[in-house]
């Protein structure tokens, strides 16, 4: 093995005295590498081809977008679920269809038509002359001279066709609604009333008082739901988880002090957050928890929120009993359940 005379030369190589540590000034510009020339680029019928299959995609975006608005037309919602699972369908289709045809064809078209010649610049200052502005128009224009839209006719009006429908697949739903009927009443109600009586889900047998002990849960349901022309529709709003706590435990408000029955308590279990089903009780802590993004609500004090990204405590369903001893409502929720909308005033 061979030592260097200096100890702050490294040997490299097997050759003695080369000092790694003096760096050049400056590099070989080792430069552009060779230009593959693509089949678009030599062969007239290649790029025919390319251009043809650009179009295609285009015209089947037109054609998403076109059956968009077909299916929003078509296929209007109703009280049935099964329409609201046929117009979603549509128009999920015709959206995803006409985004990916102008997505698809603009990738074609900038790999196969337009140049695609390497091209190195300089760092420049960051305020750019009066002739490097000049250059850059010109660049702009020579790109799309390389793209050959302006030779390509039909290509170009398939182009702006396939842009100029998309938008409509959005703006015509949103102006069709504009004027009409959103539904959203049915938000503001479910089909508790007073009398109501608070049967378990999913058996529907009604409650007793006297069978809810403290720290018990029941996940409930209205009596009688099944009867209902759209109870999974119903059932989706009116779902309610009743718990049973120490009474000495429980705060109240003036509004609220007479909204329980000895301790027992029940409040929606749609989170106000974005409508999960809110069912993780902890009994120590009278915690109810959201298994979604872990809005965490206080049973023992209005299901207010402790935690979480919850904005509002649950709706609590105002209840009592019966002659006969089984837990009824006093009436509907005070509010509506679930997350905010835009015409919700609290």
């Amino acid at each position: 093995m061979t030592t260097p005379e200096n100890p702050n030369d490294v040997v490299a190589s097997g050759t003695p005295g080369t000092d790694l540590t003096t760096h050049p000034e400056r590099f070989t510009d080792p430069g552009m590498p060779e230009h593959q020339l693509r089949s678009t680029d030599t062969d007239p019928r290649a790029a025919k081809r390319a251009e043809r299959t650009v179009i295609i995609l285009f015209v089947l975006s037109i054609l998403g977008a076109i059956g968009t608005i077909v299916a929003y037309v078509a296929l209007p919602l109703t009280d049935d679920p099964s329409t609201v699972k046929a117009a979603n369908l549509g128009l999920g289709l015709g959206l995803t269809i006409s985004l990916l045809g102008i997505g698809f064809a603009a990738v074609h078209w900038a790999k196969t038509l337009m140049s695609d010649h390497e091209v190195a610049e300089k760092r420049k200052p960051v305020a750019s002359s009066q002739e490097d502005r000049v250059a850059a128009v010109q660049a702009l224009n020579d790109g799309v001279r390389d793209s050959g839209i302006g030779r390509r006719g039909v290509l170009k009006g398939a182009m702006i066709s396939a842009l100029a429908l998309f938008p409509l697949t959005i703006a015509v739903p949103l102006v069709g609604n504009l004027g009409g009927d959103w539904k959203v009443s049915k938000f503001r109600h479910t089909i508790w009333s007073k009398g109501t009586r608070l049967a378990q889900d999913p058996s529907g047998r009604p409650i007793k008082a006297a069978d809810v002990t403290i720290g018990s849960v029941f996940h409930v349901i209205p009596d009688g739901l099944r009867e209902h022309s759209h109870w999974l529709e119903e059932k989706a709003k009116s779902i309610v988880l009743l718990v049973r706590i120490d009474e000495r435990e429980l705060k109240t408000t003036e509004k609220t002090k007479d909204w329980h029955y000895n301790g027992i308590v029940a409040y929606s279990k749609i989170c106000t957050h974005v409508g999960c089903p809110v069912a993780l009780y902890e009994q120590q802590t009278h915690h109810l928890l959201c298994p979604c993004h872990q809005s965490t609500f206080d049973v023992a004090d209005g299901a207010k929120v402790v935690f979480g990204p919850a904005k509002r405590p649950l709706p609590q369903l105002p209840i009592t009993v019966d002659d006969e001893g089984y837990l009824v409502a006093q009436a509907d929720f005070d509010e509506p359940v679930g997350p905010s909308y835009w015409e919700r005033l609290k």
